[in-house]
């Protein structure tokens, strides 16, 4: 991996872009920048004091084949550069596919209606015995169902209202 200047950086990235438009993948990572032998710790355990040192960015792109570059940035050069990054990733990310909003509705009307049917009283009428006595057997069986949904939902909220607690305690 090779370390280059911001404008060497901006630039390949910008060509990485473009040669990746039609198909392909780019990885970008950021971290923080600290060097071998030193403390990564941000406070000191024995003395309880904040550390106020300044670590540099590390930026890496990668296509995750042949093409792998970085920079690191400075603390008091990150407005600048990252007013230069924000404008070539705004840019270059024109070709991103769309969200699939008829899936995502389909899916949310179906959520909406498992939990009306869930909610939703089911009325028991009918003889016991003769006629409508099949729509009445039914009818028992859509309220066990739904007695059994909503023993389980219940279930899954008093666990995750344990982990809340349990989080923030």
């Amino acid at each position: 991996m090779q370390l280059v200047d911001h404008d060497t950086f901006l630039g390949q990235l910008a060509a990485l872009f473009e040669s990746s438009k039609g198909k392909g993948s780019i990885w970008i990572t950021h971290k923080r920048l600290t060097h071998d032998g030193e403390d990564a710790a941000m406070k000191h355990e024995d003395d309880g004091t904040v550390d106020n040192r300044e670590y540099p960015c590390l930026l890496r792109v990668t296509n995750g084949k042949e093409t792998k570059f970085s920079t690191t940035v400075n603390t008091s050069q990150l407005p600048k550069f990252y007013a230069a990054y924000g404008a070539l990733l705004k840019t270059s990310m024109t070709t991103l596919r769309k969200r699939d909003k008829k899936r995502e509705k389909l899916h949310s009307e179906l959520a909406a209606k498992r939990k009306k049917k869930m909610t939703d009283p089911v009325v028991l009428d009918g003889p016991k015995r003769g006629n409508g006595r099949r729509k009445r057997q039914r009818q028992l069986k859509a309220l066990a169902k739904q007695e059994a949904s909503q023993k389980k939902f219940k279930e899954r909220e008093e666990a995750r209202r344990k982990a809340e607690e349990a989080a923030t305690a």
